[in-house]
């Protein structure tokens, strides 16, 4: 359904009147990040599929030239990854 990087949109806008978000981490509980004002937040996962509307744009598909806040794939921390 959703992996880390996708832009996501929820069903309500930020307080920045922003609702476009980045999927930043997956688990039990899942942190997303703003793309208007950067700010992060984390929720369970339930709540989060209560809240999610819709994938704006796949990971594959993001161009980080036109995203301020977007996390570059060197920058994710994925988990059992041996740096």
């Amino acid at each position: 359904m959703y992996q880390i990087g996708d832009i996501v949109m929820m069903k309500k806008p930020h307080a920045c009147s922003i609702n476009r978000w980045e999927v930043v981490r997956l688990g039990a509980d899942i942190k997303i990040l703003c793309l208007g004002c950067g700010h992060q937040v984390m929720m369970a996962r339930g709540e989060f599929n209560k809240k999610f509307k819709k994938i704006i744009t796949k990971q594959h598909e993001v161009k980080t030239d036109q995203e301020n806040f977007y996390l570059l794939p060197a920058k994710l921390h994925l988990p059992n990854q041996i740096n």
